[in-house]
């Protein structure tokens, strides 16, 4: 039935139920009766309607409200996500800045005392596992002491890190160039005899004899002493070192600007 026929169908009987000639009639008692059951029932319908429409429009509200604070707890989280990766971020560059203040020179850039007893340590393990033995070169700038007199620390330190870029720059990848102390420098030459690490001593030796710098109006050149022992599989690091101390000690008895191997390094 549509609605207008239902409309109709009602106006009808509310008609019937106001007109005083049905009211003897022996039906209208029944259908009196059966009309306000009606609209009592519609009456319920009409409010549990209503209570459907607020209850729904309630569960709308809340479902939007959870939506939003779901939504808001996910933006605050991403906040703290995006806080974390800085954070641990800034750990990691942290961390890598400590270790590179402790492994190497503040003024130079090389490695420092530190690291190079690290990787001495590691070569000679190394060359007692598996046979494969080292050098190590000492190198001290010659009057280093003559130019901090005569042209100021400062000169000095420009003279060190001069040396030092020379120094890297020269040696091969796998060498490592370290600041030792003072003006020396050690560079450690893995799996390389005596021999082949005096042809890179050399080469080193002679960049820095090309090296000129200007002070004052003055130019003035520079050079370096070096001393070379190959590592014995059965010592230890520092007496290899201490071989090469004793090479560069030769060096420098002999004039400077030299390169000495340790006279006891094997055939």
């Amino acid at each position: 039935m549509s609605r207008s026929s239902h409309v109709k169908l009602e106006e009808q009987i509310t008609a019937l139920l106001d007109s005083d000639e049905q009211q003897g009639n022996p039906l209208y008692p029944l259908l009196s009766e059966l009309w306000e059951v009606h609209q009592e029932l519609a009456r319920r319908i009409d409010r549990i309607s209503h209570i459907s429409d607020a209850y729904q429009s309630l569960a709308k509200e809340r479902e939007q409200s959870l939506s939003e604070r779901v939504n808001k707890q996910l933006r605050q989280l991403e906040k703290v996500a995006r806080i974390s990766d800085r954070y641990q971020k800034m750990m990691r560059d942290l961390n890598i800045a400590l270790h590179e203040a402790s492994t190497h020179d503040p003024l130079t850039g090389l490695g420092n005392r530190r690291l190079l007893i690290e990787r001495l340590k590691e070569e000679s393990e190394r060359a007692r596992r598996n046979g494969h033995s080292f050098s190590v070169a000492m190198l001290d700038i010659d009057h280093f002491k003559r130019i901090n007199d005569q042209y100021g620390h400062e000169v000095g330190d420009k003279v060190l890190t001069e040396v030092a870029r020379v120094l890297d720059a020269e040696i091969r990848e796998a060498d490592l160039c370290g600041r030792w102390g003072g003006e020396e420098f050690i560079i450690l030459l893995p799996e390389t005899t005596a021999f082949d690490a005096q042809q890179v001593i050399e080469r080193v030796r002679e960049a820095v004899l090309h090296l000129h710098l200007h002070v004052n109006a003055e130019n003035f050149s520079l050079s370096i002493s070096a001393g070379i022992a190959a590592h014995h599989i059965g010592n230890s690091y520092s007496e290899t070192v201490n071989r090469a101390d004793g090479a560069l000690l030769q060096a420098k008895q002999q004039g400077r600007n030299l390169c000495r191997v340790a006279a006891d390094h094997p055939a």
